[in-house]
C-alpha cells in the first residue's frame, strides 16, 4: 500500500509531539515553592537571584549554561553538596555554600527549579 506524503507525516508528527511533551517532564514535576524556600534557607539567594547577577551568576544564566547537558545534574549536585571553590563576580574565590539538606530528592528539586529558569 502506497501512502501519500501527508499520510506518512501524521505518524512522524505524533512521535515528535510526544517526544517534546516527555522531554520537558523532568522540570514539570518541580515544586517551585519548596525549592525557593530551601534556596532561601540555605543562603543561596544571598549570592544568586533568578534573573540578575549578584556575587554569583543568576539562576537564568546557570540554567542557560547547563540546560540540556548530560552531566548538568551531577555537576550541580557537586556544587551544592561538596563546597567547591567558586569565583565570585568581583574575582575573589571562596567555598560555595552547602545546601541545608541531605535529602537527595530535595536537592534534585532545587536543581530542577534552577534549570527551569
Amino acid at each position: 500500500m502506497n501512502l501519500s506524503i501527508p499520510q506518512k507525516l501524521i505518524p512522524l508528527s505524533v512521535i515528535g509531539i510526544a517526544a517534546a511533551a516527555f522531554s520537558g517532564m523532568s522540570y514539570a514535576a518541580v515544586n517551585a515553592d519548596a525549592a525557593a524556600a530551601l534556596a532561601k534557607k540555605s543562603g543561596c539567594l544571598k549570592c544568586h537571584a533568578i534573573d540578575k547577577d549578584k556575587a554569583g551568576s543568576s539562576f537564568k544564566k546557570i540554567a542557560e549554561k547547563w540546560r540540556g547537558k548530560a552531566d548538568a545534574e551531577a555537576k550541580l549536585i557537586d556544587n551544592l553538596t561538596k563546597a567547591p571553590k567558586v569565583k565570585q563576580k568581583d574575582g575573589t574565590e571562596e567555598e560555595h555554600k552547602v545546601i541545608e539538606t541531605k535529602d537527595m530528592s530535595e536537592i534534585k528539586n532545587v536543581i530542577g527549579w534552577i534549570l527551569s529558569q
